[in-house]
């Protein structure tokens, strides 16, 4: 029986060559994403590229009743920018963002973690009053807050009065401005800490059980295991929610305005959303409202890809 050898080079030419599959492109995925693109064309692209002209125009009480609008350049933006007023309903609206958004995810992430170490009955019970508060609209919700806070009849003052034993029956929150927003940020909390709270109960579901009981046997505490497991896991939940939050709370209108209507002053009170209604819809002049519009769209659009080019990066790392 004799063996036949066969050198490398004549087993390489044997050998069929590999056959390079191409991929195999098909319409099947932007189907399926069209109707989305159609809507967000539809209720955000179109109205966001009116909103844009609008800031370049001058469009005010005669527009509104058919004159038609005149180009202005960058007028209304430099009327707005050059504005004290402006940067202090801005300043004023970022610091109630930042009050707003920091107590928010630290409540928020601190009842996701007591949902997961509670029992299955409390934390039914803790779903469904998270649940409660966050199908309350924003409107309703800050006029029941109201009322625990009015002046003659509400909760609080009936409360304090009752333990400290000084008279507050008549003592008005809202009329002062930095009770106004602190206020207004109770309310704004407590509506925003549901979503938070479930988007990072499904993150911790994710985490391993057997990970946290070896790292507890190997003597790391509470806090150790928190920061050193369990962030790391939920890191690109936290910074969306924290995203949205920014976002939310820094174009905040139905709550603060409320709050204005019930015995804010509203020179003292504005905050940005608030703000814009009243330049468009008191004074009539909608080309400043909508520079002011499009100045809030930068913002937020500078502050989301900031933290989503920082969260692509370290993924990528």
């Amino acid at each position: 029986m004799t063996t036949t050898l066969i050198s490398p080079e004549q087993a390489s030419s044997a050998a069929p060559a590999p056959t390079k599959r191409k991929k195999r492109r098909d319409g099947t995925s932007l189907v399926l994403l069209l109707p989305a693109l159609i809507m967000l064309v539809v209720f955000i692209g179109w109205p966001l590229l009116q909103l844009i002209i609008m800031s370049f125009q001058k469009y005010g009480r005669e527009q509104i009743f058919g004159a038609p609008p005149s180009f202005v350049g960058f007028d209304n933006y430099v009327k707005v920018l050059t504005d004290p007023e402006f940067w202090v309903v801005l300043g004023r609206s970022v610091a109630l963002c930042v009050v707003c958004v920091f107590a928010t995810m630290v409540l928020g992430v601190g009842i996701a973690l007591m949902m997961r170490a509670l029992g299955k009955v409390m934390r039914t019970v803790v779903s469904v009053g998270l649940l409660l508060a966050w199908a309350m609209p924003a409107l309703t919700a800050t006029i029941v807050w109201g009322w625990i806070f009015d002046t003659s009849y509400g909760l609080v003052n009936y409360l304090l009065t009752q333990i400290t034993g000084q008279n507050w029956i008549g003592h008005s929150w809202l009329s002062d401005p930095l009770s106004f927003f602190g206020v207004a940020a109770m309310i704004i909390t407590w509506g925003a800490i549901p979503f938070v709270a479930f988007s990072t109960y499904a993150g911790l579901t994710q985490v391993p059980d057997e990970v946290l009981e070896a790292a507890s046997l190997d003597g790391a505490g509470a806090w150790q295991r928190f920061r050193l497991i369990v962030l790391p896991y939920i890191r690109s939940i936290l910074l969306v929610l924290l995203i949205l939050q920014v976002i939310w709370d820094l174009r905040v209108f139905a709550q603060i305005y409320a709050l204005q209507t019930i015995g804010g002053v509203r020179a003292d009170t504005n905050t940005i959303g608030v703000y814009i209604y009243s330049v468009s819809m008191a004074t009539g002049d909608l080309g400043s409202g909508g520079a002011i519009a499009v100045i809030l769209v930068i913002v937020l659009l500078a502050i989301s890809a900031y933290y989503i080019r920082n969260m692509l990066r370290e993924d990528e790392s």
